[in-house]
């Protein structure tokens, strides 16, 4: 993958520091939405950046080894399934986005975020890129950070809670998954207000 447009752009006005952000897990039914961001030196590039959709889950993993050691500057974010209840999956992805940002440690000079919303306003001149991932290689990078760390998580989650898969489906809704969730029934960082969760815990107190 090649440095983007819109990249090129900001480098060519004089910016150094442009963070790309990514998230991962919007539609997953289980875990922490979990979001990264990456400023990278484009003289120096990490190997194996691509969109993390069309990488296996070991190249993702050699990418991110390549990511850390050569970027000038990540760092991640998570909010559990208990804040995207609360908030809602949109405001708890972008309210990651932001906090992952704000933890890069350096003066950023532009942010460019996967997506057609933006996070809240935090000083930064920030603008979405719709397919970003595919658009912008600091984007991309983000979004393989993103993807091994919630993978780390949820492979974590299947030891803690078992017989749900997480390992294999990482809380994603494979019929697997909603096998198992009939089965056991919603573990605690299941989202309640994700309609199969939902739906079975009405059927539960309802009786149904």
């Amino acid at each position: 993958m090649r440095i983007g447009e819109r990249e090129r752009e900001l480098i060519r006005s004089g910016l150094v520091a442009i963070a790309g952000c990514d998230e991962a897990g919007r539609g997953a039914l289980a875990g922490p939405v979990v979001a990264a961001a990456v400023v990278l030196d484009y003289q120096s590039l990490p190997e194996g950046i691509a969109d993390s959709k069309q990488l296996s889950a070991a190249q993702r993993r050699r990418a991110a080894d390549s990511i850390r050691r050569c970027a000038i500057a990540s760092s991640l974010a998570a909010i559990d399934s208990a804040i995207i209840d609360r908030d809602n999956i949109l405001n708890a992805s972008l309210a990651a986005m932001n906090r992952a940002v704000a933890s890069l440690g350096i003066r950023v000079g532009h942010v460019l975020v996967d997506g057609n919303r933006l996070p809240p306003a935090n000083g930064i001149p920030t603008e979405a890129l719709v397919k970003g991932d595919s658009r912008a290689l600091c984007i991309a990078a983000a979004s393989i950070l993103a993807k091994v760390e919630r993978d780390a998580i949820l492979e974590r989650l299947a030891d803690e809670y078992k017989g749900y898969g997480f390992e294999l489906h990482k809380g994603y809704p494979t019929s697997g998954h909603l096998e198992a969730l009939r089965r056991l029934g919603p573990c605690p960082v299941h989202r309640r207000s994700y309609a199969p969760v939902r739906e079975l815990l009405q059927e539960d107190l309802f009786g149904k």
